[in-house]
């Protein structure tokens, strides 16, 4: 798939105890709000999990990545829907064969709340 400015791209993920639980063994990161369950039921993501969303777009597009900035807004939860768009905000072919990139995204739960946004710039390999 060819990318090009103003193209706009959007998925979506539930978020489960084992996403957690595996996002623990690869970070880490273990704390008492990602391992133990709250009134609910539910773990609270890893800011970094959640953050995996819009590097979806980066992989399958074979992004080189330069810069990633997020803001969070609000916590994710086990079983929640997060539906993420990314915006193709410049897309440049360069002198040296490479393809400029850099992207915004908002990211937001089942209830249409915004838990995240952000860009992203690269290279395309």
């Amino acid at each position: 798939m060819s990318l090009k400015v103003g193209d706009i791209i959007k998925f979506t993920r539930t978020f489960t105890v084992r996403d957690v639980e595996l996002f623990i063994e690869i970070s880490g990161d273990e704390g008492i709000h990602h391992v133990s369950p709250d009134e609910q039921g539910r773990r609270v993501i890893q800011g970094l999990l959640t953050a995996t969303l819009p590097t979806k777009v980066g992989g399958d597009h074979n992004v080189l990545a330069r810069t990633m900035n997020f803001e969070f807004f609000r916590p994710v939860f086990t079983g929640d829907t997060i539906s993420c768009e990314v915006k193709i905000e410049k897309y440049e072919r360069q002198e040296s064969d490479r393809t400029a990139i850099t992207a915004s995204f908002t990211c937001k739960n089942q209830n249409g709340k915004e838990v995240l946004q952000g860009l992203f710039s690269g290279v395309i390999l």
